[in-house]
């Protein structure tokens, strides 16, 4: 790959080399040495924004509603003294501490200390997501691809799509920093504490896209960078939190995590700023680290050599669906980790849940709203099986999503010139997912159980936690298939599937406190589901409801496929 980067200098420069005779290999180098190994990046990375200002806009936009969502619902919930130390009381908890952050100022819980426990985290991991996801979408993708070979035809430095990757992954965080800084004042948070709110989750973002930069270096495709990078969050997260449950306030194993660096600038009740260094130093460090393993390796090639496969293919691998499981396993069974352990941290709640949120209830009607407190276990279970499935929903979406990226890279056409018909390729790549989203809920209800049981609460079983979870799967169904709709009839308004989990994330968590019209919060799915675990009768009828749009979905879609152009771009 290295020849043909110099032949690209060469075909770009022809006054550089001697007519007829070519070019020496030390002429070349010279050629090359005399561009500058960050030529041309300016240019590269005004493309990079260009190409990507819709996505930018949106991850700014989703996280900038968050942010605003976050600070006006938890104001409104937590607005009284009883109920911000009714509050406090849960943060205590070990499963708090594991999930949320290490508890500075919970003697006077108010929203500011609020937001940084319970919301700091979270944003955070979203928005490192999004930085490695650019990174190596611009860097290792690109060589993949062999798009960068084309670039790299024309005066192009080594490093310059590594510097032009870091300087967009800057923009968008910047942009999605300005916008959280907006919605924190605006709800009347202290400025300096929101200045160090957002620049600590932009330092933690930035230390993520610094790694995925380095694990672009070291490995040879896409997916493989991306699969190491998102390991590295979930270790940091889970580093950051036992690290905090050691000792109030954390202990020296916080520090190790960049999302315990930005935790522990203390905001909002003892605020200090030298904490925001380290993500900065951690990043300069890591993009040096990944410029001197570029500068060592072929174009094209990572350091870590690619692992030798069978000299023949196993017979199981012989048709689409055991092809899309093989290219999904690796993100179903991370997923499938993370779904068991959250839901075995929400199963430890079990057993104290009814006395705190009643207590809040009793001085905050929002709550009331939210949890039925004559069943708390039941309603509890309802809610926290809401989260679960957003987050298997979430997958299933992004599952199917990849179709999409099949075709748009032109291995659809390749796939379809064999003996791969239409409907076996799209039912793989939809019977795939929606098997393992539901997998995921499967194992939520497994870990719920499992926490209960820790702390001894034992009822209910098994068997009642799993139909807890089987009644969402025809919601689940018909939002995924309706993402499968998209792709087949109009593959651009695709991610417009997202929408509808935003819409019943809020309509499941705060459409009574928000006293939403019924018609509305009927457009979302979820709505429609039943509570096993409620006392009373349950009305299992608009499950059946729900399995036939799901399956009129599933034949709209197969229908467009089929007769709609490969690829459509």
């Amino acid at each position: 790959m290295s020849s043909t980067r110099d032949l690209g200098h060469a075909q770009a420069a022809p006054d550089r080399y001697p007519a007829g005779g070519g070019a020496s290999r030390a002429g070349r180098r010279q050629a090359h040495d005399a561009e500058g190994p960050l030529t041309g990046v300016g240019t590269l990375w005004r493309f990079m924004l260009r190409r990507d200002r819709t996505r930018i806009l949106v991850w700014t936009a989703s996280i900038g509603a968050l942010y605003a969502f976050c600070v006006v619902a938890l104001g409104r919930m937590f607005a009284d003294p009883e109920a911000q130390q009714a509050r406090a009381a849960i943060m205590r908890t070990p499963a708090s501490v594991l999930m949320s952050g290490p508890g500075y100022g919970l003697n006077h819980y108010t929203l500011g200390p609020i937001m940084a426990n319970e919301l700091l985290l979270w944003i955070a991991a979203s928005v490192a997501l999004m930085s490695i996801l650019q990174v190596v979408r611009h860097t290792r993708a690109e060589e993949e691809s062999s798009r960068s070979e084309l670039l790299r035809a024309q005066p192009l430095g080594r490093h310059a799509p590594t510097f032009a990757a870091v300087g967009t992954v800057v923009v968008a965080n910047l942009a999605i920093a300005v916008v959280g800084f907006l919605a924190l004042i605006g709800g009347g948070l202290p400025v300096a504490s929101s200045v160090a709110y957002v620049l600590g989750v932009f330092g933690a973002a930035l230390c993520f896209g610094a790694v995925a930069l380095v694990f672009s270096q070291l490995s040879a495709n896409a997916r493989t960078a991306s699969g190491l990078s998102i390991a590295v969050v979930l270790a940091s997260v889970f580093v950051r939190g036992a690290g905090d449950m050691q000792a109030v306030g954390g202990s020296p194993l916080s520090w190790a995590s960049p999302f315990g660096w930005a935790q522990q600038t203390r905001l909002y009740v003892e605020l200090r700023w030298w904490p925001l260094l380290l993500p900065l130093a951690f990043a300069l460090a890591c993009l040096a680290l990944a410029a001197a393993l570029g500068a060592r390796r072929d174009f094209g090639a990572g350091l870590l050599p690619g692992r030798l496969g069978r000299a023949t293919a196993k017979a199981s691998l012989r048709s689409p669906h055991a092809l899309v499981w093989r290219q999904q396993r690796t993100a179903t069974a991370w997923w499938g980790v993370g779904m068991f352990v959250s839901f075995l941290a929400m199963g430890t709640y079990i057993d104290q849940m009814g006395t705190m949120v009643s207590d809040m209830a009793a001085n905050n009607p929002i709550v009331g709203d939210i949890f039925d407190t004559s069943d708390m276990v039941g309603s509890f279970t309802h809610i926290m099986f809401l989260f679960g499935v957003l987050a298997a929903v979430g997958y299933g979406i992004s599952a199917v999503q990849r179709a999409r990226g099949e075709e748009s890279s032109g291995r659809l056409e390749l796939t379809l010139a064999t003996p791969v018909s239409r409907h076996r390729w799209l039912a793989a790549n939809l019977g795939v997912p929606t098997v393992a989203s539901a997998a995921l809920v499967a194992l939520g209800a497994l870990g719920m159980f499992a926490g209960a049981a820790s702390v001894g609460v034992t009822d209910p079983g098994i068997g009642q936690y799993l139909l807890a979870a089987v009644v969402y799967l025809p919601a689940m169904a018909v939002i995924v298939f309706l993402t499968a709709a998209l792709f087949a009839w109009v593959p651009r308004l695709i991610t417009a599937a997202w929408a509808l989990v935003a819409f019943g994330f809020v309509e499941g968590m705060l459409g009574d406190a928000l006293n939403l019209p019924g018609w509305l919060r009927g457009f979302s799915p979820l709505h429609w589901v039943p509570n096993p675990l409620a006392t009373g009768a349950t009305n299992y009828w608009p499950l059946v409801w729900l399995s036939l749009l799901a399956g009129a979905l599933a034949a709209a879609t197969f229908v467009g496929f089929r007769r709609r152009d490969v690829p459509m771009v």
